[in-house]
Formats: C-alpha cells, sequence, structure tokens
C-alpha cells in the first residue's frame, strides 16, 4: 500500500519546520510543547535541509556540551535525511527506517518540498490492522487443530489444575 493510500496520511497535522539559523532552544520548546520528536529544518521554498530529533539533541548538544541558547540548528542537525515520497510502499518504507535505524521519516513532493512526517510509530499504526491479519492467517495455515489435539490441550488442562490443587494442599497443611 502506498503512503498516499493511507487515510491517516491525509489527516496528519502540519509539519513544525524551523530554519537552521534559528537557536536549538526554539527547537526544544516546541519539541517538548507539542509532545513532538523531531522538527524538519527547511529553507525559503520548503525543501527539506535536515531533521533535528531527540537523538541529535543528545549526541551533539548535550554530549559536546553546546549552549542550547547560542547554538544554531544547522550546528547540530542531520543533514540530508532520508524522505519519502507520498506514491512510496508504506512496508519498504517502515523496512529502510528498521534497517537504518531512524524514527522519522519527511514525505516530500516531486520538487523536493515537505509535505509530511511520519515517524516509525505512524506506520507501526498504520500497518498493524494488517499484520493482525497476516498473523491471524499464518496460525490457521499452520494450526489446524484435530480431535485428537483438543483431547490433549483438555487432558493438560486438567492435569495442571490438578497439580495445582495437590501443590497448594501439600504447602499450606
Amino acid at each position: 500500500m502506498k503512503i498516499k493510500e493511507r487515510w491517516e496520511f491525509a489527516h496528519k497535522p502540519a509539519v513544525y519546520t524551523l530554519r537552521g539559523d534559528e537557536k536549538v532552544s526554539t527547537a526544544i520548546k516546541v519539541m517538548a510543547l507539542r509532545n513532538i520528536g523531531s522538527v524538519v529544518i527547511v529553507d525559503d521554498d520548503m525543501k527539506v535541509q535536515g531533521i533535528v530529533t531527540e537523538r541529535d539533541l543528545v549526541r551533539r548538544l548535550l554530549g559536546e556540551k553546546r549552549d542550547q541558547d547560542t547554538t544554531a540548528l544547522s550546528d547540530i542537525m542531520t543533514t540530508d535525511p532520508r524522505t519519502a515520497r507520498d506514491d512510496d510502499d508504506v512496508v519498504e518504507c517502515l523496512r529502510l527506517m528498521s534497517n537504518e535505524r531512524f524514527r522519522h521519516l519527511p514525505i516530500v513532493d516531486e520538487s523536493g518540498r515537505l509535505m509530511s512526517i511520519l515517524s516509525q510509530g505512524d506506520f507501526v499504526a498504520y500497518t498493524w490492522p494488517e499484520l493482525l491479519v497476516l498473523v491471524r492467517k499464518k496460525a490457521t495455515e499452520t494450526f489446524k487443530p484435530n480431535s485428537l489435539t483438543l483431547v490433549a490441550i483438555l487432558v493438560y488442562t486438567f492435569i495442571v489444575i490438578a497439580m495445582s490443587n495437590i501443590w497448594q494442599d501439600f504447602t499450606f497443611k
């Protein structure tokens, strides 16, 4: 399924963006206030220049003991982040994010202008119902209970209950 085919994609709130010359303290306030894990850095044409994530804040701000009030976002942002197009496959995007260990994927148009952003959590939420259907189908194909299996499960259940009662009588008397 393509990203643009998902109902949720069309109904996501606008991406919060900043310019690279803005200070890190601005991004921190925005991320905390909006409870988001990243801010996309764009130019005047809304083309993606970079992204600042919580990981960037930890590694490049705190780890390098920089001052959030004087450090520009361009100094700590991840440059040239991976992006996707709205006609890309949802599962392929999730696989890419998982394999390359990043959690935020800006979605751009054919000119490279920012349209939206999806997090790994968004992709999981999008694919979760389909995953459940696949698991149910595989489980049904793999496990075809017959009468012997059902009898074995019932016998095992009775043995566990009986042993539990015997153990309880033994330990509390």
